[in-house]
């Protein structure tokens, strides 16, 4: 996707206590431990990953949790799950992953480094991999921040290293930076526990230069991905309203087909 949350869809089990506060590194850096584990199966629909691959049913393994002075947020997507040929991926790449640990700088330092609404900062980092030769690494400053209605977001700057890009010129480089955020806003809550979240992510990429000038190429690339799911202790059913400005820093409508507009997310998910 990541969906995901952040994705994504980001980050639909992070409605635990352990996320609600910043850790605390005062005594023992791991008595804010947790971990997490859920199975998600979605139907992308006029998805806009460029050459064509918009509407497909796939198997999302998504993880996380907390081990002392790492936060990790990682899923692997399993794609044509049912392999149907219907899927616009029948045949095609097989999985994406994204695996992304940040590292507490208040833990390493022991200190408390929070101000503001910021609480808590992390050298943050997110590598993505496609079986089909695209493999990328970012680095930079993460933080958790205290926003108004929404709670706790995560905010994140990175650096891009490309190492593999489909043959792409800007290959073995550094090439351009990242911003990005994730949400998780229960919003309506039921008496049998269970409530209604708006969760979501913005990936936003700039400053590609590398390979902007070549033709059906960009030099920025939006996905904002904003769900909308009922979750219970076991499960999750949720809609994705998900919205692209040349995916991939693929120019929409050249080589690479329809990169841009807006694109739509199923999803049943089971928590172990």
């Amino acid at each position: 996707m990541r969906k995901s949350l952040v994705a994504l869809s980001v980050l639909a089990a992070t409605a635990l206590p352990a996320v609600v506060s910043a850790a605390d590194y005062s005594d023992d850096i791991h008595k804010n431990d947790y971990k997490w584990l859920q199975f998600n199966i979605m139907q992308s629909v006029d998805n806009k990953i460029p050459f064509g691959n918009q509407n497909d049913t796939y198997l999302e393994i998504e993880f996380g949790g907390r081990s002392g002075i790492v936060d990790l947020y990682a899923y692997v997507d399993v794609f044509d799950i049912f392999n149907s040929k219907d899927s616009d991926r029948h045949d095609g790449d097989n999985f994406f992953m994204k695996f992304a640990p940040r590292f507490s700088i208040d833990g390493m330092l022991g200190k408390d480094l929070s101000f503001g609404p910021v609480q808590e900062l992390y050298i943050s980092t997110v590598t993505n991999v496609g079986d089909g030769a695209l493999f990328d690494h970012n680095i930079g400053l993460g933080s958790d921040i205290m926003v108004p209605w929404f709670g706790k977001i995560g905010v994140n700057t990175y650096a891009r290293y490309v190492r593999e890009n489909y043959g792409a010129d800007n290959e073995g480089k550094w090439d351009g930076f990242q911003i990005s955020t994730n949400w998780f806003k229960p919003f309506v809550n039921f008496d049998n526990g269970s409530f209604i979240a708006y969760q979501g992510y913005l990936d936003y990429k700039f400053g590609a230069d590398e390979i902007s000038d070549q033709a059906g190429r960009s030099d920025t690339s939006l996905e904002w991905f904003n769900g909308f799911y009922w979750h219970s202790d076991q499960w999750a059913v949720g809609y994705g309203l998900k919205v692209y400005d040349d995916m991939a820093l693929l120019e929409d409508g050249g080589f690479a087909g329809e990169t841009s507009g807006i694109g739509h997310y199923f999803d049943v998910t089971y928590k172990f």
